[in-house]
């Protein structure tokens, strides 16, 4: 087995005179840092008085799951000799708030692959499986991470 290590930063930017002396007195506002890379601006969700322009963390989990997917999926297709030219995706996650907590109950990662050899289709949309399992976020979460994908034949 090999350990990984994985930093960064996280500063809270939110304290706008009084700290937390009230649930409306402070932003949730903070800013992600690592080491020769751009800021992240994070904030809550705008249902619990977070800024909608600044990323919160139920979206960067989506986001860490389809891009560990993508990451995944291209991998796979160069072991299986499929080319692929183009891969976009549109994630929908949905958790489920319960009195004051909550938790995600399911992603569905909606991957749009293109690829240059018709003949390789099927091969295409299985090998999501394959990416699937070799995901270490999909493989780090509690809840069904599951996949819809379409293949495209380059013209």
């Amino acid at each position: 087995m090999t350990d990984h290590d994985y930093a960064l930063g996280l500063t809270w930017t939110g304290n706008r005179g009084t700290g937390t002396s009230g649930y409306r007195d402070y932003s949730r506002d903070c800013v992600l840092t690592a080491e020769g890379k751009p800021d992240l601006l994070g904030s809550a969700d705008p249902t619990f008085r977070g800024d909608r322009t600044r990323w919160n963390p139920e979206e960067l989990l989506l986001a860490a799951l389809a891009q560990c997917h993508l990451l995944s999926y291209l991998h796979s297709a160069v072991n299986h000799g499929i080319v692929v030219t183009d891969y976009s995706d549109d994630p929908i996650g949905t958790m489920s708030q319960v009195g004051q907590g909550g938790r995600f109950t399911s992603v569905v990662l909606r991957p749009r692959v293109t690829i240059t050899d018709a003949a390789q289709v099927d091969l295409a949309r299985e090998i999501h499986h394959e990416a699937s399992d070799n995901c270490f976020i999909a493989a780090s979460v509690n809840f069904p991470v599951t996949h819809e994908p379409e293949i495209v034949v380059a013209t």
